[in-house]
């Protein structure tokens, strides 16, 4: 059980206040007056606050610890790089080319690429470059997808406030306040698994599409998966109509296959963002494709611009050489998937036997949990799942020493150091933690 009193976080955050805008480097850092969290160190698969209260962690950073926090693997390689290289330097060295010919060696759908140094990034210049390539203006995009931090993919179906009984559709809104009406001029919405909406995007605007962004599995929104007929489809409609089509894998690479998404599906992007596992934790993101594609980014007249200070910098790209070492010659991926697999077999007793109906969605390294009869197919289906009973249940597990997303959007991310743990213990602390969520929501 976590501490009713946390001196040392409410001393934190009240620092924090006179420092950044609610108190936090990342606005989604901020839980409120009571449940902001400040570390103090992290191992392994767990995390320690400034109050000396340790969690399991399944949140993992949103996804990017794929071995473990602090593994010597790839540690000792980057201060290895800086010891005896150094940081950056403005020109190029053999990682830059050490590091694609290993993602080249696991992912076909790869044969030329470019780093940068997040998921927003990478998603930035995989869009540019499309664009440049079909010289079209259109991004089509799905529900329920998230794409990082830049105007024009911050725009969102408003699920939550949706009316299902009065509305066909939910709202189009953009994610706050200072982001420009016209940004959202070149993108178009559709719902995941949606062959007749897809259909119809074609028909109207096919001849300015350049591009489908789609996550085939949905990292922001519970795993919530493409079906296999529906990326035939998005690979089809992208062929008949010269459109590329951008797999959007800052989460899904190198996590859930040593190929990612596109191993498990067998279809094959034009265009790839990555980012988050092929570091461990370290910030590196690439975005890559079809040679002939990557091949518009050049200085000629009508060649696409890509750039940046700290892109393929010495640190970054060791921890990702070390890090994707580690995942294509080593077994684990088969470690996590049967780590989550025995995850969610226990959790399924836990809330079979409180008779709460529930389903597991997407791969065993990333799963959702969404509490309901069905497995959602997009994003409007996640709306008919008991989401309040889940943040109760998390909210719970967190105060009991597990720490997650208190919102079942957020999928819980399994990491190699978890097959250290005690399962027997969570499967006690998620029947307490179910048991308090059922009580609660009778009162």
């Amino acid at each position: 059980m976590t501490k009713p009193q946390k001196p040392n976080s409410v001393a934190m955050l009240k620092r924090a206040h006179q420092n950044m805008p609610m108190g936090v480097a990342d606005s989604y850092r901020y839980w409120g007056e009571e449940n902001t969290v400040f570390l103090s160190s992290m191992k392994g698969c767990t995390i320690t606050d400034c109050d000396e209260q340790t969690f399991v962690d399944f949140r993992l950073a949103y996804g990017p610890i794929i071995l473990g926090y602090r593994d010597e693997r790839i540690d000792n390689v980057v201060i290895d790089a800086i010891t005896n290289t150094g940081t950056i330097s403005g020109f190029s060295t053999g990682l830059d080319s050490d590091v694609v010919e290993l993602i080249k060696s696991m992912c076909p759908n790869i044969e030329k690429m470019r780093f940068a140094n997040s998921g927003t990034e990478a998603v930035i210049g995989a869009v540019r470059t499309a664009r440049g390539y079909t010289k079209r203006n259109k991004i089509v995009v799905v529900e329920g997808g998230f794409h990082g931090l830049h105007d024009e993919v911050m725009w969102k179906s408003d699920v939550d406030n949706w009316d299902v009984a009065n509305e066909s559709a939910p709202k189009i809104i953009p994610f706050g306040a200072g982001i420009p009406v016209n940004t959202r001029e070149h993108q178009v919405s559709v719902p995941l698994n949606d062959f007749d909406a897809l259909d119809a995007v074609f028909a109207q605007d096919g001849d300015d599409i350049a591009a489908i962004l789609i996550e085939p599995i949905m990292g922001n929104c519970g795993s919530i998966a493409s079906t296999q007929e529906y990326m035939q489809k998005l690979r089809d409609v992208c062929d008949a109509n010269g459109s590329l089509l951008i797999l959007d894998e800052v989460k899904t690479g190198f996590r859930v296959a040593r190929g990612g998404a596109q191993e498990l599906y067998g279809i094959y992007a034009d265009l790839t963002t990555y980012a988050k596992a092929m570091g461990n934790g370290y910030p590196v993101a690439a975005f890559g494709g079809k040679a002939n594609v990557m091949d518009t980014i050049s200085f000629e007249k009508n060649g696409v611009t890509h750039g940046g200070t700290y892109t393929a910098n010495m640190v970054a790209l060791a921890a990702a050489k070390a890090t994707l070492t580690v995942l294509k010659e080593t077994e684990v991926h088969a470690t996590i998937n049967r780590v989550g697999q025995s995850i969610q077999q226990l959790l399924s007793r836990v809330f079979s036997k409180f008779g709460v109906e529930h389903c597991f969605a997407g791969p065993d390294s990333m799963f959702g949990i969404h509490f309901g009869s069905t497995v959602p197919t997009n994003y409007r289906d996640w709306k008919q799942t008991d989401s309040d009973l889940y943040t109760q249940f998390a909210m719970n597990l967190i105060d009991n020493g597990v720490m997650l997303e208190p919102d079942s959007r957020e999928p819980w991310f399994i990491c190699e150091a978890h097959a250290t743990m005690d399962l027997a213990w969570l499967e006690q602390v998620a029947e307490k933690s179910m048991k308090d969520a059922i009580d609660g929501s009778a009162n």
